[in-house]
């Protein structure tokens, strides 16, 4: 990419001046305590980031009382206990040049129960999840606008040079807000009056911080604020006290427009932001805004003045510095599967591509002496394993025996649901080749071919192969694997039906891709739902396209236990039936280890990803990793 120009410009915000126009989005990652404090892993993590050359960074969605809180392990600002360790973190991102903001934030009817220890409270009793909501009392809404404006004086004793509040993602704020969710009588039925409330009592408690408003430019669901509405609302806010409206979208019915699969465009939320200039206030702007030419793109066309970015960020802490340098980071590709599906598990998030995300705070491996090293199979976990044993200096040979790299991943990356795969891909390459890594494609290994390299350390990482189970009729011509099928360009269902064994995750993207084009589908699956490995947010879009659609039929919890040229038998709810069925199979039941023959040698041996029974890409290449950090 071109070196950005507006990307890296400084931006002065109230009082204080950016160094660029990077925001890092707040963004939960779950590495606080119980009680809401900072961790060392939290300062870690956000250390990078600040070194990567983000401007602003900020906090999650930090919660002002207990009942608002979201995560077990949510930052809080909700009492005194929690100064000393955000006083640290200030500190943390201050030394790297960069400043830090708190988002603010109440969960309103969102909340769990068995989360915050308390019932959820909201504006009106509307209830989500199937819990109903207390309503709060005129005078307990009052109380929570304190709680703001404690909160912000909180944060920034300790050191904050930026106060966010959190208006947006169906919060408390936002539930406000909203017609939907607000069907009060009290003076709070005006939609704004809470936001108003709270944005002055905020910015008496502190006057000198600049203020960002994050908002929703709309909720994603039929009965809720759409673009015009909140628009509206907008104009009726006190923006003449805040600095920054950041402008995002969505609420926790609407999932897919918070944090935006890959299939949405990049910058989807630009158009929504450039509205708000209206107002003479700063906008940012969040939304799939992956790489430097995207974020470019957003504030030459005017439509902010700022960008988040939280996955890219999250992926690469050295996004910012890379891409203002006209480099390439380490990209995200909006798979939601480490970062946005595992925040709702409770556990601390992690990142599919890169292994070393939420281990900052662990220490850096000590130098080891150079070896020779040799790499089987340029899958991502061979692809992984080559890139850090050579960023540790070892001599690295990589054989990969079909004419390009990628191995399974790069069959994923052909789906429509994952169009951003293929950039890791590259990128992995892209980086191979400036460390002077020996990429040999078409190559396969062999004892001869591993005696001409003598490694001392060989890592094999040829991947697997299709399982296919014993079932009678398994080795018909009309049976497949969905990766041998997808390798040779998923042809041969000449409008027949397709049947797709496997409800999994592979399963349902070979479904979902297939159906996309026009082909009858018959998805049959032993889950009780589909894809139970993969998290909502994952499967957000492809799950209800398939249901929707009339073309597919689906039969969860259901065996497949034979199979005939023109048949298939199916075995559900404690009995067995013959379906007319002539059409292709496919089988998604996982895989089994590739063979190999590498002879013997006096050589370290590591086996990652699916050779070694990896099950899943992230596991794959953080195999790779660890085997590069293993070499004696």
């Amino acid at each position: 990419m071109n070196r950005p120009v507006l990307l890296g410009s400084p931006l002065r915000v109230g009082r204080l001046l950016l160094r660029n126009r990077i925001v890092a989005a707040p963004m939960e990652r779950n590495y606080g305590t119980r009680d809401g404090r900072v961790t060392d892993r939290y300062i870690a993590y956000l250390r990078a980031r600040a070194a990567g050359g983000a401007a602003l960074l900020f906090t999650e969605a930090t919660y002002v009382r207990p009942d608002g809180r979201g995560r077990v392990l949510q930052l809080g600002a909700h009492a005194e206990h929690v100064v000393p360790g955000l006083r640290a973190l200030c500190d943390a991102v201050h030394a790297e040049g960069a400043l830090l903001g708190v988002e603010l934030n109440h969960a309103g009817r969102v909340a769990e129960p068995h989360v915050s220890g308390y019932q959820p409270v909201a504006p009106s009793p509307v209830a989500y999840a199937g819990r109903v909501p207390r309503e709060l009392s005129t005078g307990e809404t009052a109380q929570i606008v304190h709680a703001f404006a404690d909160a912000a004086r909180r944060c920034v004793d300790a050191g904050a040079d930026v106060v966010g509040l959190h208006a947006a993602h169906g919060y408390l704020i936002h539930q406000f807000l909203s017609p939907r969710t607000n069907h009060r009588t009290d003076r709070y039925a005006d939609p704004v009056r809470f936001v108003n409330e709270v944005i002055v009592a905020v910015r008496d408690a502190v006057p000198d911080a600049p203020l960002v408003l994050r908002v929703s430019a709309m909720e994603g669901v039929p009965d809720g604020l759409d673009a015009g509405a909140t628009l509206d609302a907008a104009a009726r806010m006190r923006l003449d006290l805040v600095d920054v409206i950041d402008v995002s979208a969505g609420s926790y019915e609407a999932g897919e427009w918070i944090v935006q699969p890959g299939e949405f465009p990049r910058g989807v939320l630009a158009p929504y932001a450039a509205p708000y200039r209206r107002f003479g206030r700063l906008v940012a702007v969040a939304g799939r805004i992956s790489t430097g030419d995207a974020a470019e793109a957003v504030l030459a066309g005017g439509a902010a003045d700022l960008v988040s970015i939280g996955r890219a960020l999250h992926a690469d802490p050295d996004w910012a510095r890379t891409v203002l340098d006209g480099g390439a980071p380490r990209p995200c590709i909006a798979c939601n599967q480490g970062c946005i599906d595992v925040v709702h598990t409770q556990r601390p998030i992690w990142c599919v591509v890169n292994p070393a995300t939420s281990r900052e705070s662990e220490p850096t491996p000590p130098p080891v002496t150079r070896r020779r090293v040799l790499v089987i199979g340029a899958g991502p976990a061979g692809l992984e394993a080559s890139l850090g044993a050579a960023a540790r200096g070892h001599r690295v040979t990589l054989l990969e025996a079909a004419p390009v790299a990628g191995g399974q991943f790069r069959l994923a990356a052909g789906l429509p649901s994952r169009p951003e795969f293929g950039r890791l891909t590259a990128w992995y390459l892209s980086e191979l080749a400036r460390a002077g890594v020996d990429v040999r494609l078409s190559a396969r290994a062999d004892p001869a071919v591993v005696a001409d390299v003598a490694p001392d350390a060989v890592i094999v990482a040829t991947g697997g192969i299709d399982a296919l189970p014993a079932v009678p009729g398994i080795d018909l011509p009309r049976v497949a694997g969905v990766r041998a099928w997808l390798a040779r360009n998923g042809s041969g269902h000449d409008g027949a039906t397709v049947t797709v064994w496997g409800a999994d995750r592979a399963g349902l993207a070979v479904a979902d891709a297939l159906a996309g084009t026009g082909v009858r589908v018959l998805l049959i699956g032993a889950q009780r739902e589909l894809a139970p490995e993969a998290g909502r947010r994952e499967k957000i879009l492809a799950v209800p396209r398939l249901t929707a659609n009339p073309a597919v039929r689906i039969l969860l919890g259901t065996t497949l236990e034979g199979i005939e040229p023109n048949r298939l038998l199916i075995g559900r709810d404690g009995s067995r039936e013959w379906i007319d069925e002539s059409g292709p199979l496919l089988v998604s039941q996982g895989t089994v280890p590739a063979p190999v023959v590498l002879g013997s040698g006096n050589w370290q041996r590591f086996t990652v990803g699916e050779a070694g029974f990896g099950a899943s890409a992230d596991a794959a290449i953080a195999q790779g990793a660890a085997a590069a950090q293993a070499i004696r």
